[in-house]
């Protein structure tokens, strides 16, 4: 293999601003596929995750050549609670491409993914996307951008930004909105001008090469994936690891690969510019430098932002514990975490003290983020309880006063709608920095706390009728806001074990809300509804129709029942109150209360639950 021009570009985006289609217009022009292959659309996204729930989550690299110039391009997620993939793979890359929908402009993704990019010095592309839209207005848009860049103290050379105009569904850009084009050979040109290939001396150096992610195979283990800065890097050779704590110790590569196309394919050297894929250190960690023994020189250590949020994984305690898991002890559990601390950078875990059931706290970048992984663990055979997710306060070290972490938020609502949301948010402690609107839709623009957002999502989507959008992202840390109100309605618990019947549950709709349907196991303690009032109340699910020698159950009509309510995992999450816990099994999800005995509930019913340590 010989030294090739090489130019690394990330693809940057709010969610649904058209990433994923991108990259795959590009890997379609630049020959990653055969003419007779059958494509499949973001076939980027190849976790089932991904594909379900439509959105990228892990961040991925593929290559391209492009007349002599290899590309490789990183896939980033959109989405805030993966903001750490992004973070990382920004250090790898030699400009990005933003892109913005023609119609949303800069949503506030946008503005974090940016912001990124310009401290590190990166000179972004920016193209205007979905051009074909009948509520286009790219123009307006690209002005949006540059107030932009210019908020977020963009120097000059990263203001004179080149603008492109495109469809990538259709894989066109385009110089201006009139000029046509057949491809996406404007956004090529544009890269290899904006950047060049990457400095080919530089590959006379001694080997530096900086891990941003990990990965794992399970036949030749932990995987490190980075940059290789400078000089060159070989099978079978022998380094110096500088670890982020100022440590070195000796490795050897024992396998090197780099990307083509959408595959990992087994090389015996690289060369600086290239992005490569390296095993046989098993212990390696995201900002290690590999060096050469003669010449350490470590690089900068790459900063992940903290954790904003957490909930308890704990070990399943209901009576129907172990009866479709395969995995439920506190062990298996500890396993399972210490596997995904691996990979996922953005977590932390913390075994669980002084608890009554055994667990761990887990810390993420927020609900999705962990979802994410519950979600993962219950397909792969685990059960588990998982507790309310708490915000992670902050001290401030010069004040002593706490600190919560903040959201900004965006809400697009019909206006007949926006009064009521515009009310919930004001009593959840947020503040209205910016209000417009079109005549038919309001735009709202709030900072609010983070934890004033769990519970609000499936609210949001009652009140406006599913016609209300919702974006947020971190807006970092102001001083507590004091208590904010939670969940307004009681909920209903089984105070029985057994099947719930069409009979209870008929006369259970007067009272509330159903979240089961006849015939289905439940146990003391579980929640089977929500009250209409905001008290608890014990009920009995399974009370059947009393027969009598002049009524029989032929006599009266069948009982008819409204749909019960099912939740996902993340509105399971999002509903539960500090004495709740989410039951998480590979094919149920039940809600239940943390103590199941009335008994147990009148003893605990005073506890300090709801401070936040």
């Amino acid at each position: 293999m010989s030294n090739q021009k090489i130019i690394n570009i990330a693809v940057i985006a709010h969610v649904d601003a058209g990433k994923s289609t991108l990259v795959d217009a590009l890997l379609k022009q630049g020959g990653a596929f055969r003419d007779n292959q059958e494509l499949i659309a973001q076939v980027m996204d190849s976790n089932d995750q991904e594909r379900e729930r439509g959105i990228t989550i892990y961040s991925k690299n593929c290559a391209i050549e492009y007349n002599g110039i290899k590309i490789n391009i990183v896939d980033t997620p959109g989405h805030a609670d993966f903001s750490s993939e992004v973070e990382r793979v920004l250090k790898t890359v030699d400009t990005v491409i933003l892109l913005v929908d023609s119609s949303e402009g800069p949503m506030p993704q946008t503005r974090f993914v940016l912001q990124k990019s310009l401290e590190l010095g990166l000179r972004p592309i920016l193209m205007i996307n979905k051009i074909d839209k009948k509520d286009q207005r790219a123009l307006e848009v690209v002005d949006e951008v540059l107030e932009l860049f210019m908020e977020l103290d963009a120097n000059d050379k990263q203001l004179e930004f080149p603008t492109l105009f495109g469809i990538a569904k259709n894989g066109i850009a385009q110089y201006t909105m009139t000029e046509e084009s057949e491809d996406l050979s404007p956004l090529f040109e544009t890269v290899i001008k904006q950047v060049g290939a990457y400095p080919e001396e530089l590959a006379n150096n001694s080997t530096r090469l900086q891990v941003s992610t990990l990965a794992y195979d399970s036949f030749i283990g932990r995987l490190g994936i980075g940059r290789l800065f400078e000089g060159s890097i070989k099978e079978g050779q022998t380094v110096t690891v500088a670890t982020n704590d100022g440590k070195t110790k000796s490795g050897k590569i024992s396998k090197l690969m780099i990307y083509q196309g959408l595959a990992r394919v087994a090389v015996k050297e690289a060369f600086a510019g290239e992005i490569v894929t390296i095993a046989g250190i098993d212990d390696i960690s995201i900002g290690d430098t590999i060096c050469d023994p003669n010449d350490v020189r470590p690089m900068e250590p790459i900063t992940i932002e903290e954790p904003t949020m957490s909930m308890n994984f704990l070990v399943n305690t209901s009576p129907f514990a172990g009866k479709v898991g395969k995995f439920v002890t506190s062990r298996n559990i500890r396993e399972r975490l210490d596997k995904e601390l691996e990979v996922n950078v953005g977590l932390r875990v913390e075994a669980l003290e002084n608890s009554s059931i055994e667990g761990f706290k887990v810390y993420g970048r927020g609900e999705l983020h962990l979802s994410v992984l519950i979600e993962s663990m219950r397909r792969e055979g685990f059960e588990l309880a998982i507790s309310k997710p708490e915000v992670v306060l902050h001290r401030d070290p010069m004040s002593g006063d706490i600190l919560e972490p903040m959201e900004k938020v965006i809400i697009n609502v019909p206006s007949e709608y926006s009064g009521t949301v515009i009310n919930k948010l004001n009593q959840r402690k947020g503040l209205m920095i910016d209000m417009d609107s079109d005549g038919t839709r309001d735009k709202v623009t709030y900072i609010i706390p983070l934890r004033a957002l769990i519970g609000f999502r499936s609210e949001f989507t009652n009140d406006t009728h599913g016609e209300g959008i919702m974006v947020r992202s971190s807006h970092g840390f102001e001083a507590h806001k004091g208590e904010i109100e939670s969940r307004q309605n009681g909920v209903m618990i089984s105070m029985a074990n057994g099947k719930a019947l069409a009979y209870a549950l008929g006369n259970l709709e007067e009272r509330g809300i159903i979240f089961v349907s006849p015939q289905t196991e439940i146990y003391e303690g579980m929640i089977v509804g929500q009250h209409s009032r905001d008290n608890d109340l014990d009920v009995n699910p399974t009370t059947g129709k009393k027969l009598t020698n002049t009524r029989s159950s032929g006599t009266d009509d069948s009982v008819k029942l409204t749909p019960p309510r099912t939740m996902t995992l993340e509105e399971a999450l999002e509903y539960i109150e500090w004495d709740e816990l989410v039951e998480v099994t590979p094919i149920d999800i039940r809600l239940r209360k943390r103590w199941l005995s009335q008994v147990e509930r009148k003893q605990h019913r005073n506890d300090n639950k709801k401070v936040i340590n």
